[in-house]
């Protein structure tokens, strides 16, 4: 395992060492508003062999596995010498995908990266491991990424996360939160930026769980760890993604690409 852009202390580098960490991509083929995306010609690559490959040259996983419950995506994985675990339950979000695919896998921490993230960048996948390396003391149990937002306070598909002085999570909401009641506050508003770190017990915990209250209002999984007790650290980033959700996106990242 490469140790990527992490400066850490003799003792916190012995324990990046021993930690195994996985890096997992959960990947379904049926895609409501663009079916089969994963698979879709990027530059002479489909959607899926980028963003792997993306992943595995950080040099940060002792593996990187797409989970999967389709056959036209684990050819291509194979085809491309990729690994992949099959999901075999129908999941209604991304952890609970994972969660089933790493309960019999070796992991300390276990990064979920969007499929569909082929610019991926490997600075911010090396910021959430470094949460764990520096807590020694394992009181975070999930790392994921933020970004200053001004622009589309009011759109519900942007989620907005709160946290603490310590940038740890309060709450996350498709409204815009803060309220800024007061017009000189120095609030800043932060999209979550949907890149999660987890120590397997809370990945675990989440798949064991039901849905909890508010995310069911809010259709957040995040919310599920918080309502469960959990700590999210959140890391401030300049990554927001290029996702491929439809035809437009892919044509975008040609562009990018070329």
């Amino acid at each position: 395992m490469g140790l990527g852009k992490i400066t850490s202390s003799k003792n916190e580098l012995l324990y990046f060492r021993l930690m195994n960490v996985i890096a997992a991509i959960p990947a379904r083929y049926q895609a409501s508003r663009f079916p089969g995306k994963l698979l879709a010609d990027l530059a002479g690559k489909p959607v899926i062999q980028h963003t792997y490959e993306a992943v595995e040259a950080s040099g940060l996983f002792t593996k990187v596995y797409v989970v999967t419950d389709s056959d036209e995506i684990e050819n291509v994985v194979h085809s491309f010498g990729g690994s992949v675990i099959r999901s075999v339950k129908e999941h209604e979000c991304g952890s609970d995908r994972i969660a089933e695919a790493m309960v019999e896998v070796d992991a300390d921490v276990v990064i979920n990266v969007q499929a569909d993230e082929p610019f991926i960048q490997a600075d911010s996948l090396s910021d959430l491991v470094d949460v764990f390396v520096n807590d020694l003391d394992h009181k975070i149990d999930l790392a994921s990424l933020m970004i200053p937002l001004k622009d589309d306070l009011d759109n519900p598909n942007v989620v907005k996360v709160i946290t603490d002085l310590k940038n740890r999570a309060l709450y996350f909401s498709r409204a815009a939160i803060p309220f800024l009641r007061s017009k000189d506050s120095d609030a800043v508003y932060h999209k979550h930026v949907g890149v999660y770190a987890f120590r397997k017990k809370a990945l675990l915990d989440f798949y064991n769980h039901p849905p909890t209250p508010l995310e069911r209002a809010e259709k957040i999984e995040a919310i599920r760890y918080l309502e469960l007790g959990k700590t999210i650290q959140m890391v401030p980033t300049s990554f927001e993604g290029v996702g491929i959700d439809v035809p437009e996106d892919l044509e975008h990242a040609k562009r990018l690409l070329s």
